[in-house]
């Protein structure tokens, strides 16, 4: 056994323990695990709250009953039952051994042992578990070293592991991300195993691999994880054409302050991102604007008017990432003013002298010489343009 500990609310809380509680009470075991153990133990935020048992699942269910907790059968044919308890969800999977799998689905038989529970989970990392006075089981042996060294490896032979289910290979470069020591790198036999099985992704659904990258680009430096990615042509198979070095030249620019995984994404670029990771219709629509306007000319201020202060930031810097150059010389205060500006000439200025497609077109050349001018011109001046007349009045110039 080992000597860690963990704690907070969200093991010591009412209820966590009422579930907990609920299962050794009737005689089984009941121990968190899984990313709320490896979290605690790295001072990060535990957000879900996972629980082993070696209760089988109609079990789990019975018990729930009996205390006045809802259960939920989320995936019984896994042993995984949902229970409600405080409003909130914890889910309880029955100890279980992968008998069968095609590395997406599993066939799975039910077990009481800890060790083989243990053994056919993802990363060391990941096989921790904690009673609910938050001492720490270890079942492996080697996990809470590897934690502690924040080193990132596969449960004993990773092609193994991978061929259970080939996400394995998008979660080995993600977890690194966010978990491992940069310093340290990448497992050599974790890596070679990605290459060596990395066809196997193109078996998994648009939105499973599009979840991973999200994530993983959303980890403050997913730079090293990408660039590993593309050694192993694991990047080409999910991404072909991507950018790992754009990328990495963003998130310089972004200067210790991470951008949203949306940004990072039209950074690095590749063929058709959108349907490849099943990108949501305004995601798209985002992700759009952002490369359109890093492939066009228009100055920071308009870009800060065209896309608003945020998707501008976005143009800007992925622009010169993509450029191997600076940004534009303040470019910030340049956002911020574009943002603010509001186009002062209506269509109602315009009419009755002009209506239709004709006043369309005369409202965009206006607004085309307010934007080159800096947002200076008003509403006469623009009038002026737009009714063809240059000489007009030019005071508020």
């Amino acid at each position: 056994m080992s000597k860690a500990r963990v704690g907070g609310d969200w093991l010591e809380g009412p209820d966590t323990q009422a579930v907990l509680s609920m299962l050794s009470g009737a005689g089984f075991r009941g121990l968190v695990v899984g990313g709320c153990v490896r979290n605690a133990l790295m001072d990060l935020p535990v957000t879900d709250v996972d629980i082993a048992t070696d209760a089988p699942p109609q079990t789990v269910i019975a018990l729930s009953q009996a205390a006045g907790l809802q259960a939920v059968p989320t995936g019984l044919a896994h042993g995984t039952v949902t229970i409600i308890a405080g409003g909130k969800g914890h889910e309880v999977t029955t100890f279980r051994d992968d008998i069968e799998t095609d590395g997406r689905h599993a066939r799975v038989a039910f077990s009481t042992d800890l060790r083989a529970d243990a053994a056919r989970r993802d990363f060391t990392m990941n096989a921790l578990y904690a009673q609910a006075d938050g001492q720490v089981l270890d079942p492996l042996g080697i996990g809470l070293a590897d934690l502690r060294a924040r080193r990132l490896r596969f449960v004993g032979v990773p092609a193994d592991r991978i061929t259970e289910d080939y996400l394995r290979i998008l979660r080995f470069f993600r977890f690194s991300a966010y978990y491992s020591d940069p310093v340290q790198g990448f497992d050599a036999d974790a890596l070679a195993a990605c290459a060596a099985h990395g066809a196997g992704l193109q078996g998994l659904s648009h939105e499973r691999v599009g979840a991973e990258m999200r994530k993983l680009l959303d980890a403050p430096d997913p730079g090293p994880a990408i660039a590993a990615m593309d050694r192993t042509q694991v990047l080409a198979r999910v991404l072909p054409g991507a950018r790992p070095d754009a990328l990495a030249r963003l998130i310089r620019l972004e200067a210790g302050e991470p951008g949203p995984w949306l940004r990072r994404l039209a950074a690095l670029g590749g063929k058709d991102p959108a349907a490849r990771f099943r990108l949501s219709r305004a995601e798209a629509r985002a992700l759009d604007a952002v490369q359109a306007a890093v492939a066009g000319t228009d100055s920071a201020a308009v870009l800060g008017y065209r896309l608003g202060a945020g998707r501008a930031v976005d143009a800007v810097l992925v622009r010169a990432a993509c450029s191997g150059g600076p940004p534009e010389p303040g470019w910030q205060d340049a956002i911020a003013v574009g943002a603010r500006a509001v186009f002062p000439l209506r269509p109602a200025d315009l009419m009755p002298a002009l209506t239709g497609p004709a006043l369309g077109a005369a409202l965009e050349r206006a607004k085309a010489h307010w934007l080159a001018s800096g947002f200076r011109p008003g509403r006469d001046a623009l009038q002026a343009v737009a009714l063809g007349d240059q000489a007009g009045p030019r005071q508020d110039d």
